[in-house]
């Protein structure tokens, strides 16, 4: 027989199935009692845990609280409407029209050496704005009871208006040249009204102009033009 050389069997347990899961029941309980003592109370919150968990994992980082909003909890209805800019305005006395009168005008009342028997009326306009004078003065000496009339044929084309510093005219004739007039006596005196937009309104303030002081002599003959643009065509000249 042949003796047989080398390394000698060596003859291996297999563990016993007992023994197996006796092992495994062992390892179960340890890592039972380990979550029992993480958690403190040796149950665990399995919903809190699993939400938690959900948070962190949906934005890859740990859960925060979200902070309170600041924004309206909802829009106003309907928003404001912008305001309409206020279109500028004109400068003084640009485009704008008023009467003339005794407070926006400088009145004199001069006797003239021709023609005969007649006194020129010369107003100013000392205002920061255009004026116009309509139709013609009318005229008062002291206590008068009538009115002078206006002569029809000197009546302008357009309204006399008058730019500040401008000047307008009217011609007053006194007393008929030839001695046909009647009533003859003198005024101390004058008043003057300024009409206003339509025939013998009220036109505002009148103006009572300086008269030499000997006087001014008049009579039934006692006519007024309307208001002219110049001192000749007041004068008829």
């Amino acid at each position: 027989m042949h003796a047989f050389h080398g390394t000698p069997l060596v003859r291996t347990s297999r563990p016993h199935p007992l023994r197996r899961f006796a092992g495994v029941a062992a390892a179960s309980l340890f890592a039972l009692s380990l979550t029992a003592c993480q958690d403190g109370t040796g149950l665990k919150d399995g919903g809190a845990a699993s939400a938690s968990g959900s948070a962190a994992e949906a934005t890859g980082g740990p859960a925060t609280t979200a902070a309170p909003s600041t924004a309206p909890t909802s829009a106003p209805a309907t928003a404001p409407a912008p305001k309409a800019s206020a279109a500028p305005s004109a400068p003084s006395g640009a485009g704008e029209r008023v009467l003339c009168n005794g407070s926006t005008t400088r009145v004199t009342a001069q006797p003239v050496s021709r023609p005969l028997n007649h006194m020129l009326i010369t107003v100013k306009n000392i205002g920061s704005k255009t004026c116009d004078l309509t139709y013609h003065p009318v005229l008062r000496f002291d206590e008068m009871q009538w009115v002078p009339a206006a002569r029809p044929e000197t009546r302008p084309q357009a309204v006399v208006s008058l730019a500040p510093g401008e000047e307008g005219y009217a011609g007053v004739l006194l007393s008929a040249a030839d001695g046909s007039g009647e009533g003859g006596t003198t005024g101390h005196r004058l008043t003057i009204a300024f009409q206003g937009r339509t025939p013998l309104s009220d036109g505002g303030a009148s103006a009572t102009p300086d008269l030499p002081a000997a006087g001014v002599a008049y009579d039934s003959s006692l006519t007024v033009t309307y208001w002219q643009r110049g001192s000749a065509d007041a004068l008829g000249s």
